[in-house]
């Protein structure tokens, strides 16, 4: 599935990979409140080592989040379809913080009602995420948007995976389905799309958590309380201000793609001719 690493010799396949889980897992736990830097986090994920002064729940975070990658790679390698039990075991991998508690649990949907506190046109609004009650068969109708938007994913199609990413993390964002968590699961499971299609992952900026939150709470703000029997998705033409951010937000990853791709280049037209230089998928 992962188109994006054909051609690529296995030294430059494994960077890329590493790049990107680097930037992903830094970015969607910063966005969170996460104080690791880039550099930080990639040192954590590569050495295995702590970074003195810096609380042992963010080291936790970034390692539970590149696991979460890894089992999004796991899920569409092995071709399977992508379910429940799946979206459980992402939200036990980046949920690591032990909470005993069963109004908190961890791989199952929320207990007790959660909300925001956004600001849109400098006022301060309360959103409602969907109502406990309400999640499961409301997840049973994004389960059933993933499966639609899924099929019909095209090799190569910026345009379909973008609209599929957008419309996934929407509308997970305003049921909330978990506790906490529902952020990095976002960030997550919309990409499953992208990938499928042969792309980088969509990957949003730290530096523009502001824009981002501010996309995601116009759009609530919008379309109000999403209750079970609800469209998941009403006023479709409201969607675009979250759209321009996230196509936006994607040069980062492409970039890193096509960097890889300019050594991929610059190292073939070094090789002497004949030479056999390992560049399969």
């Amino acid at each position: 599935m992962l188109d994006f690493l054909r051609g690529l010799d296995k030294d430059l396949r494994k960077a890329l990979l590493t790049q990107l889980r680097n930037l992903w897992t830094h970015t969607s736990t910063a966005i969170e409140g996460n104080t690791l830097t880039l550099g930080e986090t990639a040192f954590v994920l590569e050495e295995g080592l702590t970074i003195a002064g810096k609380p042992l729940k963010d080291h936790q975070e970034v390692v539970g989040h590149a696991r979460a990658i890894d089992l999004v790679y796991d899920c569409l390698q092995k071709g399977r379809p992508f379910g429940e039990a799946d979206l459980f075991a992402l939200h036990q991998a980046v949920q690591t913080e032990v909470v005993v508690d069963f109004y908190k649990p961890v791989g199952d949907w929320k207990k007790e009602p959660n909300s925001s506190v956004s600001v849109v046109d400098e006022k301060q609004v309360i959103f409602e995420y969907a109502p406990p009650d309400d999640v499961p068969p409301l997840m049973v109708d994004w389960f059933r948007l993933y499966g639609e938007l899924s099929s019909a994913i095209s090799p190569g199609d910026r345009q379909l995976a973008l609209t599929a990413y957008v419309k996934l993390h929407i509308s997970f964002v305003r049921i909330h389905p978990f506790f906490d968590g529902n952020g990095r699961l976002a960030r997550l499971v919309a990409n499953l799309p992208v990938l499928m299609a042969g792309l980088p992952p969509i990957i949003i900026p730290r530096e523009q958590r502001k824009a981002y939150i501010d996309a995601l709470s116009a759009y609530h703000y919008a379309v109000g309380q999403i209750r079970a029997g609800n469209e998941l998705l009403p006023k479709a033409e409201k969607l675009e201000p979250f759209t321009a951010f996230c196509r936006q937000a994607w040069q980062a990853s492409l970039d890193l793609v096509q960097e890889a791709r300019e050594k991929q280049r610059a190292r073939s037209n070094k090789l002497p001719s004949g030479s056999d230089c390992e560049a399969s998928p």
